[in-house]
């Protein structure tokens, strides 16, 4: 029998909302984000397993309590090749590729080229950002990597919330670039203690 005790990460989708405010009204804030990186790493690391996907993520909380707040739960399944490993790992190295464009930005920047204050949807669109407030005396290349995670983390929810109305609520667990990754750490710290 299913036991209806909440448990507090059972109210983690409270995080991505609490994280694209706190950025939208200073871009600094998007340093936050990291945690969403480095925790699941840590606990595949250590651990060995998907925890923080299956219990702590809180993008996948929220992509699963919309649906019920609006009653428009959708039982339709993604296409197959959205399930498959070729798509999952060429997401993940699109994902990285788009990552590591951004750190080098950053390196840019701390190198004394000129800060670029734009969000960016889709890796492509400019969204006008003149509302968010920066920090006095934070250097440029802080606030360059805060606008481009931001950008970052601001993309892929807006790709899962595309998927959660088109197919299933997780649908963009399947394919999420830090699933995908910890997946593979999981894998392979588990065959090495075998």
């Amino acid at each position: 029998m299913k036991s209806n005790k909440r448990h507090w990460y059972d109210y983690l989708w409270i995080w991505p909302i609490v994280y694209f405010a706190l950025g939208f009204f200073n871009i600094i804030f998007a340093w936050l984000g990291m945690i969403d990186f480095i925790v699941p790493i840590i606990i595949a690391v250590v651990k060995g397993n998907k925890s923080f996907c299956n219990r702590y993520c809180g993008r996948g909380k929220l992509f699963a309590v919309i649906p019920t707040l609006f009653k428009g739960k959708t039982k339709r399944v993604a296409p197959k090749w959205m399930y498959s490993k070729w798509f999952r790992y060429g997401f993940l190295v699109f994902f990285l590729t788009m990552f590591g464009s951004m750190v080098y930005q950053t390196y840019l920047v701390f190198g004394g080229a000129t800060l670029r204050t734009a969000v960016k949807l889709f890796w492509t669109f400019r969204v006008p950002w003149r509302w968010a407030y920066t920090t006095p005396f934070v250097p440029d290349w802080i606030i360059q990597y805060s606008y481009g995670f931001y950008s970052l983390m601001l993309t892929s929810t807006l790709i899962g919330l595309i998927v959660m109305v088109l197919y299933r609520p997780r649908t963009w667990c399947t394919f999420c670039p830090m699933g995908t990754m910890t997946q593979g750490i999981c894998q392979l710290r588990n065959r090495n203690n075998r």
